[in-house]
């Protein structure tokens, strides 16, 4: 009996390649964004399969997939049969040039699965830290630049393609290239669970004929009050540290498909509500991550929604797991400064106010350009309705939130009786109650319940900025 392999393979250079130029001429790059991370999600799920059917091994060998990664069992004679398609499949993804690699470990399965674990992670490290290990022979001679030029791994219309195709297949001649309903070996694509086919969360808001995806300028015109789009990204907080602390194999694969089907299953079931299916579009849903874009006030209600579907998805499935880690999330969203904004900028703009969240904190959010507590923003939410509502007494609404975010940019330590005296100048020459008690609470939710000293709060700030831009005609 052959002894029994573990192989763990990763992706590297991900966020890069999404961002860098194109290869292709006349064209900008930003349509080929959406078909890239497209391209990059399926890859690590159509190699692993791929690799396994090649080797006339079962699907159940697949331990998990997607999200930059993938973990195979395999029995130990096929190791160099599994290396050499690898080792195509690393060589055609070099071809694609920015810093995207595949590398990968392997090691026998054998004693607890902390030191099993420790193997694969200590070669993949290896791998990762010193690619000229294996040799280095020519790489500091002269050379002639190369001209870039499209690779066959995808086309400008991969993401297109991908979105309306009802299988995807994959021949070992091409191990890195996504072939459409064609090759030696194909798998469905569902949007639900399934043993045979790949699941995969692609859907995208529909353009005015419904003949593909709608461009960003749809995207902005369908959204309400301002005419705005925005990259939404999320990421679980320290999945990696859950992941290193279950015990057994099992419990890792267990873990790893449990995430990745939540994201994909809970995203592309509320793309498919009304309030989002003609305004939100899919970039892609890893292993612990994802990012969408769409309609800016679309995206908000999303990023509270999936917070909400997520606490309770980790209270209902890890209970008995020890620990915070990967119990909750973080996400940020960017909006587009002007009409002109790429795509691949708004998205790298999401994923560095993303960077500085979970960096500052855990379990918040990033909105309007401020770092909030889940629960902040639920209380920005409810000043936002309040700052609506108290603005359609007047006959300026907008000039009302214009002299609130003037509030702003005083110091903070203003008397509390200045700052009184100046939202009572603003709403004064009413006298309803209600109007009165709306402006109590607001005045308590923007700066506290401090007596002596005004206590600027971010989420009033949110709120301001969220209600100017849910005003606007």
């Amino acid at each position: 009996m052959s002894e029994q392999l573990l192989l763990q393979g990763q992706l590297l250079g991900i966020e890069e390649f999404l961002l860098s130029p194109s290869g292709f001429p006349d064209t900008d790059g930003e349509e080929l964004l959406p078909g890239r991370s497209m391209w990059a999600t399926l890859l690590c799920e159509v190699l692993p399969r791929g690799l396994l059917a090649e080797l006339g091994l079962p699907r159940i060998m697949l331990g998990s997939s997607g999200g930059g990664q993938f973990l195979l069992v395999l029995p130990g004679t096929s190791r160099a049969a599994a290396e050499a398609v690898l080792e195509r499949a690393a060589a055609e993804i070099a071809t694609l040039g920015s810093s995207l690699r595949l590398i990968w470990s392997a090691t026998e399965n054998l004693g607890d699965w902390t030191v099993v674990r420790r193997r694969l992670n200590d070669e993949l490290r290896r791998n990762r830290d010193a690619p000229l290990a294996a040799g280095a022979q020519g790489v500091f001679d002269a050379f002639e630049a190369a001209v870039p030029k499209p690779s066959p791994a995808f086309t400008a219309h991969l993401d297109a393609n991908i979105r309306q195709a009802s299988s995807v297949g994959w021949s070992p001649e091409s191990p890195a290239t996504i072939l459409i309903g064609e090759g030696k070996h194909t798998w469905k694509l569902t949007p639900n669970l399934s043993l045979e086919g790949i699941t995969l969360a692609r859907h995208a808001a529909p353009s005015e004929e419904g003949s593909g995806p709608a461009n960003l300028a749809t995207l902005a015109a369908r959204a309400q009050g301002a005419r705005a789009w925005g990259v939404l990204r999320g990421d679980v907080d320290s999945f990696g540290i859950r992941l290193r602390r279950v015990a057994s194999i099992e419990e890792h694969v267990q873990i790893s498909v449990l995430y990745k089907q939540f994201l994909e299953n809970e995203l592309e079931v509320l793309c498919s509500l009304p309030d989002f299916w003609r305004r939100v579009t899919i970039l892609y849903s890893g292993g612990d991550d994802f990012a969408v874009f769409g309609a800016w006030d679309a995206l908000v209600a999303l990023a509270r929604e999936m917070q909400r579907l997520f606490s309770r998805f980790t209270e209902e499935n890890l209970k008995e797991f020890p620990g915070a880690e990967g119990k909750t999330i973080t996400m940020a969203l960017a909006l587009a400064p002007d009409s002109d904004a790429s795509l691949s900028s708004v998205y790298r703009a999401a994923g560095e106010d993303l960077e500085r969240a979970k960096t500052s904190n855990r379990d918040c959010c990033c909105l309007m350009g401020r770092t909030l507590e889940w629960k902040r923003v639920s209380d920005a939410a409810d000043l936002k309705d309040t700052l609506l509502r108290m603005a359609a007494q007047f006959r300026s609404s907008r000039q009302f939130l214009f002299e609130l975010r003037g509030l702003y940019g005083k110091p903070g330590s203003q008397k509390i009786w200045r700052f009184q005296r100046r939202i009572s100048a603003i709403l004064s020459g009413s006298r309803d109650r209600e109007v009165q008690k709306m402006r109590a609470r607001l005045v308590n939710e923007i700066i506290g319940r401090h007596k002596t000293e005004v206590n600027l709060r971010p989420a009033g700030l949110v709120a301001l900025d969220w209600a100017w831009l849910a005003s606007e005609i």
